[in-house]
């Protein structure tokens, strides 16, 4: 059964996991997408192929292997996929500091590279995502997945100061200032940095870019043409060469090719 499948977990999950989500398509009409990097960890399984494929932005398209079932980012910048691959796969897209609070890993470790789920689990992976293959049904496969992440811990959560920052980053990202909230959080600026890191897998400064990023890939993506001097101005940058140098940073393209490769989804640019 081809479809797109999205559910929001039940509690305590919820506070940690934004989706999980079931992708079951036909392959795409071509080869490669970028995707753009988001503030919060993802893992993903491939339920085609037990590999996952990542191509570099040289030349040759170096490819980086790593095995079907990952858990991965906030990713710096963006990132290229295969589609050849990616037509049966499921993932869980956690909120900011999610992953941190459920596993226990540094989330700084999950930027640096995808960590495969056997390296972290075990068997216990491997019998995952078998139990997945032979669940023929999209929506128990999203009830399996979610019952293992529920099992992964009894009742995690956020750090409180570390999530408070993150609300706070999160409401106003293009008027951001890391000093004031670091002082909300009761932490020294070198303590609050390396915490943020830990839980949320980037320096305060650089998840409050991502979230300026974000904001203006959700505001132009729809239109038909954009009046970049006032989006840069509305968005909190300097000026418009500001915001070129943003998305050429997050994106790996300036803000007309963005316009020129936009797709169906959101995070997904066309390439070929």
């Amino acid at each position: 059964m081809h479809g797109w499948h999205r559910i929001v977990p039940h509690a305590p999950l919820d506070r940690l996991i934004e989706s999980i989500w079931d992708w079951d398509m036909p392959p795409a009409a071509h080869r490669y997408e970028r995707i753009l990097p988001t503030p919060g960890t993802s893992l993903i399984i491939n339920l085609y192929e037990d590999e996952t494929r990542v191509y570099g932005d040289d030349a040759q398209r170096s490819c980086r292997r790593a095995p079907g079932g990952v858990i991965g980012g906030p990713y710096r910048s963006s990132w290229i996929i295969d589609t050849a691959e990616q037509v049966r796969v499921m993932g869980a897209s956690f909120r900011p500091g999610g992953a941190h609070a459920l596993i226990g890993i540094d989330a700084d470790a999950f930027g640096q590279g995808d960590i495969g789920l056997e390296d972290l689990f075990g068997a216990d992976a491997r019998r995952l995502r078998q139990r997945l293959l032979e669940t023929a049904c999209p929506l128990q496969r999203l009830a399996l997945l979610e019952s293992w992440l529920q099992g992964l811990a009894e009742q995690p959560a956020l750090d409180p100061a570390i999530a408070h920052a993150v609300a706070m980053l999160d409401r106003t990202p293009q008027l951001a200032r890391i000093a004031a909230v670091q002082r909300d959080s009761g932490y020294s600026a070198a303590r609050f940095s390396l915490l943020f890191r830990r839980h949320v897998g980037m320096s305060p400064k650089r998840y409050a870019r991502l979230l300026r990023f974000r904001a203006v890939v959700a505001q132009v993506r729809s239109q038909r043409t954009v009046d970049w001097s006032r989006v840069a101005a509305d968005g909190g940058y300097c000026d418009q060469a500001h915001l070129s140098h943003e998305f050429r940073a997050f994106a790996g393209v300036t803000p007309s090719a963005f316009m020129d490769l936009r797709g169906p989804y959101a995070n997904h640019l066309v390439l070929d």
